[in-house]
């Protein structure tokens, strides 16, 4: 799981050497008005610092994409764990989707999903063994991106992107709880639990 701290903190750190233009912004949030209302087109060039970030976080749904394939995969989730389990991972296509196609409007190149046998390795599933792995696993994970989402939002310069990096935080975080009410967990007592 220290891959998916190291992760977060890639993506907070990209964030915090520059802000997201306001094409990225109107691209991410499917609104090329935005982005052109701002002197920018889809498909011109973004600062590249826009595009950094934009690829760590797509890697991270990438990675949750694959988590969630294994587990399927695996044999170890019953319903209805499993069919909660596509759902979340459904989310995180559409996540994919939403970021790859903003980096290509901005000029990008969308980061590639790693090999299985990478994701084998950096989501250390030798040590998978039962559905709680399995839920813990993954519970870990979407607390990761809902932290990684919520930390780049003071570094952007919009309260448009800012809003779509809480929506997609909000997707994180809904999973997250869910999945800490399957494994039988209380929410936490503090609040803030998040960022």
């Amino acid at each position: 799981m220290e891959h998916i701290v190291s992760s977060r903190r890639s993506m907070i750190g990209i964030a915090s050497t520059g802000l997201l233009s306001v094409a990225a912004i109107g691209i991410l949030g499917n609104a090329p008005a935005l982005a052109r209302t701002h002197g920018r087109k889809p498909g011109t060039a973004a600062h590249q610092g826009d595009i950094d970030i934009l690829n760590v976080a797509l890697g991270l749904e990438l990675e949750a994409i694959e988590a969630y394939q294994i587990g399927a995969e695996s044999g170890l989730l019953q319903k209805p764990v499993l069919d909660v389990a596509l759902l979340f991972q459904g989310h995180h296509k559409g996540h994919r989707d939403a970021l790859a196609s903003a980096i290509t409007q901005l000029g990008g190149h969308p980061v590639s999903p790693k090999s299985r046998a990478e994701y084998l390795t950096s989501l250390n599933i030798a040590a998978i063994k039962t559905q709680e792995d399995v839920l813990r696993l993954a519970q870990a994970h979407e607390k990761g991106a809902a932290n990684a989402y919520i930390g780049v939002i003071p570094s952007f310069g919009s309260r448009d992107l800012a809003q779509v990096s809480a929506r997609i935080a909000a997707d994180e975080a809904a999973h997250w709880a869910l999945l800490s009410s399957t494994l039988g967990e209380g929410l936490p007592k503090a609040a803030l639990m998040f960022g």
